[in-house]
């Protein structure tokens, strides 16, 4: 387990729910991945990502979906892809990424409390 943080650094962790409008194949990366397209909502909008859960999902049934990401890391420049969030995922017991998300329908930007 990671060490204690207090309360004040997990707020500075900006984690957002937000909507996939459009998945695509990466086959230029290194590990199995799909770009991500996701509406994080007007106040800030699409933003792209690459994701390795090639295991569990395919870019068509991604496109809707809502998912749970990290929208204030820096951008991360992953083969041609500018990683804009880092979308949040759980490991299987096989090691694939199963995503997080809301389990009922939020509107895209709601922050995570």
């Amino acid at each position: 387990m990671a060490e204690e943080i207090g309360i004040e650094d997990f707020l500075k962790v900006e984690i957002r729910a937000g909507r996939v409008t459009r998945a695509e194949p990466f086959p230029e990366a290194r590990k199995p991945a799909i770009k991500l397209w996701v509406d994080f909502g007007p106040e800030i909008g699409e933003r792209k990502s690459s994701a390795q859960i090639t295991a569990h999902y395919s870019p068509e049934d991604l496109v809707g979906r809502m998912v749970m990401g990290v929208v204030n890391f820096p951008p991360r420049q992953i083969g041609p892809v500018r990683s804009e969030v880092l979308v949040l995922g759980v490991h299987d017991a096989e090691g694939g990424v199963v995503l997080v998300a809301p389990d009922k329908d939020v509107p895209p930007g709601g922050r995570l409390e």
